[in-house]
């Protein structure tokens, strides 16, 4: 590839003379422009690798162009020579300051500007080397750290859905939960980042219930109060095993394992936390699951009308629920719905079909959600 030089100066003799020079090695590509408003034009549209400059110009001169050239994306580090007969050591330091890289004697000898020119050209091509390498090195970082990204969100959904097929066999409790929060979260006014990981996080909610027997988890009628117990034992169960994750997502599924059964009056377990003591992230989920808990046909019970349900949320806002929470759900109703009809989860799709083997070999035998989910008032 040619090095692009791009030259400037309001003497068209000059700009030919440079030319001839620049190009005369056959190893640069050289544009030429009178105006050096034109030029700068130019440089926002192009891609040069070197630039030579006259210092007096009409309407810009070279050290204001110098300055100017400098702010355009990517023009930080390009070798920029300035062309002027005034080489005085004030017109030299204003020059330096403004960014320029070395001078060029207006009435030059043929020898000192053809070894002055190889050497831009040189210290422009390495340049422009070095600039393509952090490019190149950039885009392989992005590209590692998205398959990463996209791996680590895999695994995490399939954790999820693993814990989920043990007392549902359809998975799809967890994919809606995890659209019932991004909603949420993006209503709430959460920064994007943190509304991306409350939704790939919010599926971990549940996975303190690999501990729980299945004669408990399992069971098709009414529990016990001492069932009751040990199934509450699994939010805290879910915080310990997802607790000191190096991953900030597995750090948000431990808040959400750990709260997504707290309330907001603090009549919730385990800890009887609060209002704003229980973590954002957990107040989002815990309106998302019981929402869906309510909205879902189970074993052991038919499914709550969408308005019945919505109205319960609304009952008990401010008291089971964050208040705001509750009004970031409902301000979008028509995707809830939508949702609740079946529709709106495409992005896991994939993943969920890819678990049609496991769920194909799983027994066929009633599998109840989560029982305190469908009960939200235990």
């Amino acid at each position: 590839m040619l090095t692009q030089a791009l030259l400037i100066d309001d003497s068209r003799s000059v700009l030919n003379f440079l030319k001839r020079h620049i190009e005369a090695e056959g190893l640069v590509e050289a544009t030429t422009f009178l105006d050096p408003v034109a030029a700068l034009a130019c440089a926002r549209e192009r891609v040069f690798d070197l630039v030579l400059v006259d210092y007096e110009m009409p309407h810009m001169d070279g050290i204001s162009f110098i300055r100017a050239f400098r702010t355009l994306p990517g023009c930080a580090d390009i070798p920029i020579a300035m062309i002027t007969s005034r080489q005085t050591d004030d017109v030299k330091m204003e020059a330096l300051q403004a960014g320029a890289t070395d001078f060029l004697p207006k009435q030059p000898q043929s020898v000192e500007m053809t070894v002055r020119l190889r050497n831009l050209v040189r210290l422009g091509a390495a340049v422009r080397k070095q600039n393509d390498r952090a490019a190149d090195l950039a885009s392989a970082v992005a590209a590692a750290t998205q398959k990463l990204g996209e791996r680590e969100e895999e695994i995490i959904l399939r954790l999820a859905l693993a814990v989920e097929y043990r007392d549902n066999d359809t998975g799809e409790h967890t994919l809606r939960v995890a659209r019932y929060s991004r909603i949420i979260a993006e209503q709430l006014g959460l920064p994007a980042r943190l509304c991306r990981d409350i939704y790939l996080a919010a599926p971990l909610h549940d996975v303190g219930k690999v501990a729980i027997p299945d004669s408990i988890l399992l069971k098709p009628g009414k529990l016990t109060d001492d069932e009751m117990a040990v199934i509450r034992t699994h939010a805290t169960i879910g915080e310990r095993i997802l607790a000191d994750s190096s991953c900030e997502l597995i750090q948000l599924g431990a808040q959400i394992a750990a709260g997504h059964h707290e309330r907001w009056d603090g009549a919730g377990y385990p800890n009887g936390l609060k209002a704003d003591e229980i973590p954002v992230a957990a107040r989002v989920v815990a309106v998302a699951d019981v929402f869906d808990a309510l909205t879902t046909r189970r074993p052991y019970k038919e499914p709550m009308p969408l308005d019945v349900a919505r109205n319960y949320l609304i009952e008990n806002q401010g008291r089971q629920f964050d208040p705001a929470c509750v009004e970031a759900f409902l301000s979008r109703w028509d995707e809830v719905v939508g949702i609740a009809a079946g529709r709106g989860a495409a992005l896991l799709q994939k993943a969920v079909a890819s678990m049609a083997p496991m769920r194909e070999a799983a027994e066929g035998r009633p599998a109840p959600d989560s029982l305190e989910t469908a009960c939200p008032a235990a």
